[in-house]
């Protein structure tokens, strides 16, 4: 991949720091690495990564709160976070998705599956920039070159980067229905896998942002954009 990819990692296991670095940097990345929480937020500023694997079971401020920071920042809110971590229970996973994590993985850590994970986020996002930057819909001027929802009113919202795809994959076609496996694969895509109530955190998580009417909810079939 580009060397123009930058990649923060974050974990208080040394080895695994090292390991991780190696084999980004052999992939072409230029790498920086943080071995707590809060040191996580210092380099961010400074690096303006790309892409953050993070653990959540850190000294000083756990991977959750990291990323819910991250994610508050305006320049680190169209950056992709992956989280890397010994934690297997499904709440820790919701968690994770609730504050905007692009992916998750427990450990021990397979590098060739990590990297083929990682290379994927920049396969998906260079196909995105075939496609058009900016959509009006139902009264919603929807603008995937800065994250923005903007509504009638001139208000702006501004969303993390999975949950702008969601809106804009929907409100790309109007009144038409998706499952949660045809929205996981195209958002998602086939070589990560979430659990499928990630896709009704997200969902819910718009709604509470751009407004409750935008996205419906048929039950047992998927969602669908309504322009109504």
């Amino acid at each position: 991949m580009s060397s123009a990819h930058r990649v923060l990692v974050v974990d208080d296991e040394a080895d695994i720091v090292e390991l991780l670095s190696y084999n980004l940097e052999k992939e072409g990345y230029k790498v920086a690495t943080a071995s707590d929480g809060k040191k996580a937020i210092e380099v961010a500023r400074e690096f303006l990564p790309d892409l953050v694997i993070l653990d959540i079971m850190m000294p000083h401020m756990d991977g959750i709160e990291v990323g819910r920071t991250l994610r508050s920042m305006p320049e680190m809110k169209s950056i992709y976070i992956l989280y890397l971590t010994a934690r297997s229970e499904e709440y820790s996973e919701i968690a994770a998705f609730e504050v905007g994590a692009d992916d998750y993985l427990t450990k021990p850590i397979k590098p060739r599956a990590l990297m083929s994970r990682i290379n994927a986020f920049f396969r998906r996002e260079a196909q995105k920039s075939d496609t058009s930057d900016a959509l009006e819909v139902a009264g919603l001027n929807i603008n995937r070159q800065n994250y923005t929802v903007t509504k009638q009113d001139g208000s702006t919202i501004v969303l993390p980067k999975k949950e702008f795809e969601l809106l804009f994959f929907l409100a790309q076609y109007p009144n038409k229905v998706f499952s949660r496996d045809e929205i996981l694969q195209k958002i998602w895509g086939v070589d990560i896998f979430v659990v499928e109530r990630t896709i009704d955190v997200h969902i819910r998580k718009v709604r509470e942002k751009v407004g409750e009417n935008y996205i419906k909810t048929l039950k047992g079939v998927g969602y669908m954009f309504t322009d109504e």
